[in-house]
């Protein structure tokens, strides 16, 4: 019966004196933001004519030239080159030749405290039409961008000669596909979207037409 008693005392004790794990969970909160971080895109603005490479390391890799003003996608950086995407093709080009922007999170606005609710807002989550929300949205950023006059136009989704290739994705969006040819430092664009192709060379649109 003694040693019964001295083995259930002894277990006790190691039991006791074990280290015990402690918890190493990550707070939600830090992965929440950790993640939104990552969704935000890095973008740059091109400051003058680049050549996108397919492999840094080889300088007669050229895909395409890309013009000034574009805006191009950074998914890295080696140095002296930056990885980027342009037009749906990726590749590295010069870092100096490019001011790349930090990306900014959008903060949602506080929603309102129960005592500031009236009765309809507490039976409708919001009553702020989305549409018109996105719409002013995109006014203002094409405002802030280019000013008042051209933002208009821009949002009228109106087209003119001498225009950029990046005013035309803010006023038509993203063409369906883009047939590129380069020849020494000039390069010539056909965009094509559904119904209309457009001309540029060196980034200058030209003139349009119908597609048939």
């Amino acid at each position: 019966m003694k040693r019964l008693a001295f083995s259930v005392f002894a277990f006790l004790t190691c039991v006791a004196a074990y280290p015990q794990e402690k918890n190493t969970e990550i707070p939600q909160e830090f992965v929440k933001n950790k993640d939104a971080a990552q969704d935000a895109p890095v973008t740059a603005t091109i400051r003058s004519a680049t050549r996108l490479f397919s492999d840094r390391n080889d300088l007669t890799s050229v895909i395409m030239v890309i013009p000034k003003d574009s805006t191009v996608v950074v998914l890295g950086s080696v140095e002296p080159f930056l990885n980027v995407t342009f037009a749906g093709m990726e590749g590295y080009i010069y870092a100096r030749h490019a001011e790349v922007h930090k990306p900014v999170a959008a903060a949602e606005p506080p929603l309102p405290s129960p005592s500031q609710r009236t009765s309809d807002d507490r039976d409708i989550p919001s009553t702020r039409p989305v549409q018109q929300r996105q719409k002013a949205s995109r006014y203002e950023y094409l405002q802030h961008k280019y000013g008042a006059a051209l933002a208009s136009e821009l949002y009228a989704g109106k087209i003119w000669k001498g225009m950029t290739g990046q005013m035309i994705r803010d006023s038509w969006g993203s063409p369906i596909k883009i047939n590129m040819v380069i020849s020494g430092n000039n390069t010539r664009e056909e965009w094509i979207y559904r119904n209309t192709w457009l001309y540029l060379r060196n980034g200058e649109l030209l003139e349009w037409g119908p597609v048939r």
